[in-house]
């Protein structure tokens, strides 16, 4: 296998040709699927420690007063209140209401901010954010120049404190710098799987050396993609493309708690306003069939009520699990509902989020 061309590659895409992974497109970027089965990434990951290549994630870096800059109303959590060193998610929404994309802020310094934001969206978030900003800001895009390893795992820390001593006092969503590798990176203790972890953003081109110094201790794996998706899915967490995207709310979506309704954020009141139709649920299999985006959601009589945003196999539950939008009435727990087509439908129930509950990610 080569090195695909017409998409974007990150520090490390030889890195893992030589190490055995099989590639895919995702959001524009060449990107490990898996290096092994999925099951094995699965288990490894909710055991011990996993190492991600997440650096085809966007990253701005803004420096202004929240407020007069313009940065405030972008995003619908409030950032003004803030500690420096804490993180905070939320989304930004265009003039509609809909989700441009979802994001995590950081506060560097009282008026110094990161913003990552999802890798297929780079281009039209910057150019968002730049026509929302006003001249009090000063905004650049560092995406091509940072680099972003995940490492991930109940034995995360452990592994970490050995090369980055002091990172043992990360709270959640806390992050500072730190020395590694002679480098200069921002450590925050976040990540996308459920268990506990870091997110390292460091120079794009001391991106290799750092992986291999993680990857030197024998407890830690090269992990691709494919497995993210699973324990994402087992967390209930959103994709921006599958739960998100510009035509469906933050309500819709279920990120009410990442909304500040006293703010006057962009989009906040065409948010409001929105019809309270279809909402997110999530349900299980009554089997080993799992769901796929895209499948019909049915009621017990028949009716199609809903839509299958994600959807996979869990290894913890040992059944199907499936993320979707579906009428309100049919979102309460227990409720019997089909997921496939009008001539294959397969049992589910829905249930409450998390699907998986047992994991190390305050720890």
């Amino acid at each position: 296998m080569t090195v695909e061309t017409s998409l974007h590659n990150t520090p490390l895409a030889d890195v893992h040709l030589s190490l055995g992974a099989k590639m895919v497109g995702f959001g524009g970027w060449n990107m490990p699927l898996q290096y092994e089965s999925i099951l094995a990434e699965w288990e490894h990951n909710r055991k011990t420690a996993s190492l991600f290549d997440c650096s085809h994630m966007g990253e701005f870096m803004v420096k202004g007063d929240p407020l007069a800059c313009g940065l405030d109303r972008i995003v619908t959590q409030p950032i003004v209140d803030m500690p420096v060193n804490t993180c905070r998610y939320g989304a930004m929404l265009n003039e509609e209401g809909g989700v441009i994309d979802d994001l995590i802020v950081y506060r560097r310094g009282p008026q110094d901010w990161m913003i990552v934001v999802n890798a297929a969206n780079i281009e039209k978030d910057a150019r968002h954010i730049q026509a929302h900003l006003n001249s009090k800001a000063h905004f650049e895009d560092a995406s091509f120049k940072t680099a972003k390893l995940d490492l991930q795992g109940p034995q995360s820390r452990e592994v970490l404190k050995a090369l980055v001593p002091g990172i043992e006092k990360l709270s959640y969503y806390t992050f500072d710098q730190f020395e590694i590798n002679g480098a200069s990176c921002l450590v925050s203790r976040t990540g996308y799987t459920g268990e506990l972890g870091y997110e390292i953003y460091c120079p794009w081109e001391k991106c290799k050396e750092i992986w291999q110094n993680i990857l030197d201790n024998a407890t830690v794996k090269p992990t691709g993609l494919g497995v993210r998706d699973v324990l994402r899915v087992e967390m209930c967490y959103s994709l921006y493309g599958h739960e998100l995207d510009e035509s469906i709310s933050p309500l819709e979506a279920g990120l009410d708690k990442f909304i500040d309704d006293k703010k006057d954020f962009i989009g906040a009141k065409a948010m409001a306003a929105r019809p309270g139709g279809c909402g997110i649920g999530y349900f299980e299999s009554r089997s080993r069939k799992s769901p796929r985006a895209g499948n019909k959601i049915f009621d017990a009589a028949g009716k199609e009520i809903g839509v299958v945003t994600s959807g996979t196999f869990s290894p913890a539950l040992q059944v199907g699990i499936g993320i979707g939008f579906v009428g309100r009435p049919n979102k309460d727990v227990g409720v019997e509902v089909f997921f496939g087509d009008e001539k294959n439908k397969a049992a589910a129930s829905i249930t409450k989020r998390p699907f998986y509950k047992n994991g190390s990610l305050k720890s």
